[in-house]
């Protein structure tokens, strides 16, 4: 065998091999890095807190994964209208990872933090990306917005500033 021929084999297993262990992450979520990065920024960035049906009112991440992010049907309403935080596992799960990228940037309505993802590097919305994906799409589409002055046939919560009439001194 010549050395290039044996160069060649060489190279071709070591190609076989990579590409067998990229197929192998893909295919086993718990071996890629970035799933285990996009769950903690899930967790820290209080994506759930919206997102997943009952997570701020059971303890956070007490509740199983199988139920994170997958929308709430209870509106937020103020002066925008009224908006639901979107199942993100359907969301996610019909969009390539550089449409994502766009998606995660736009500017959404209250109380959606939408800065706060603008901000984040595309290393970090790649890695929610990949997590987000990994839980496998479930549960329903969330309401769709109303806007304001609509009729909301679910339950919400009002933003609306309250200001408590002035206190008078005691005489």
């Amino acid at each position: 065998m010549t050395k290039n021929r044996m160069a060649a084999g060489v190279l071709g297993g070591v190609l076989l091999t990579i590409g067998v262990a990229v197929q192998a992450s893909a295919a086993d979520p718990g071996k890629d890095p970035r799933v285990a990065r996009g769950r903690y920024l899930v967790v820290v960035s209080g994506c759930n807190d919206c997102h997943t049906p009952g997570y701020m009112q059971n303890g956070g991440p007490k509740l199983p994964e199988k139920v994170w992010l997958t929308g709430v049907p209870v509106g937020y309403q103020g002066p925008w209208g009224t908006t639901y935080a979107s199942n993100l596992r359907l969301v996610i799960n019909r969009m390539s990872e550089a449409q994502w990228l766009v998606h995660a940037r736009k500017e959404f309505k209250p109380p959606m933090p939408w800065f706060n993802l603008r901000e984040m590097t595309d290393q970090d919305l790649k890695a929610i990306y990949a997590y987000v994906r990994s839980l496998g799409a479930a549960g329903e589409t969330a309401p769709a917005y109303v806007a304001p002055g609509g009729r909301v046939t679910t339950p919400y919560f009002v933003f609306v500033p309250q200001v408590d009439p002035p206190q008078t001194a005691a005489r």
